[in-house]
């Protein structure tokens, strides 16, 4: 079941292109702190009685610093789900959007480059996915000028 974020209670906000909890991310801000700091003060306690040299007593504690962050971010995608509702839409239906798309995808650098270049696999993804011929016209019209 996706959640719906009108039945909840969420402050949501975009971060990095996502959707996100106010109150999950400072949650998860909190313990990506916590789990990366102890794992650093922890490694740097324990590795300069071990190791002759401090600096690289430090440089492997920052390794386990990172270590914490990376755990401590499959710990928060555990206990925080997704905020996001994927909706399909149908291209086809839509001619505007999709010239507006294509538009953009020509504005980027290299423009979109030619569908003659694509290996057979995506081009048959493409026909599958009823884009093959979306990309051909439009690069025919490119050539033409219209």
């Amino acid at each position: 079941m996706t959640p719906n974020p009108q039945s909840h209670n969420w402050r949501l906000a975009e971060v990095w292109g996502d959707t996100v909890d106010l109150k999950h991310l400072a949650w998860a801000i909190v313990i990506g702190t916590g789990i990366s700091v102890t794992a650093y003060f922890f490694a740097s306690r324990w590795l300069t009685s071990v190791v002759e040299s401090k600096q690289l007593a430090q440089a492997y504690a920052m390794l386990a610093g990172l270590a914490g962050c990376v755990i401590s971010g499959v710990i928060c995608a555990r206990i925080f789900p997704p905020k996001r509702v994927v909706t399909e839409m149908d291209i086809s239906s839509d001619p505007v959007w999709r010239a507006e798309v294509l538009a953009e995808l020509e504005k980027q650098p290299g423009g979109m480059g030619s569908v003659a270049d694509l290996p057979p696999e995506v081009v048959q993804e493409l026909k599958e996915l009823k884009l093959y011929d979306l990309f051909a016209e439009t690069q025919t019209s490119a050539k033409t000028g219209r």
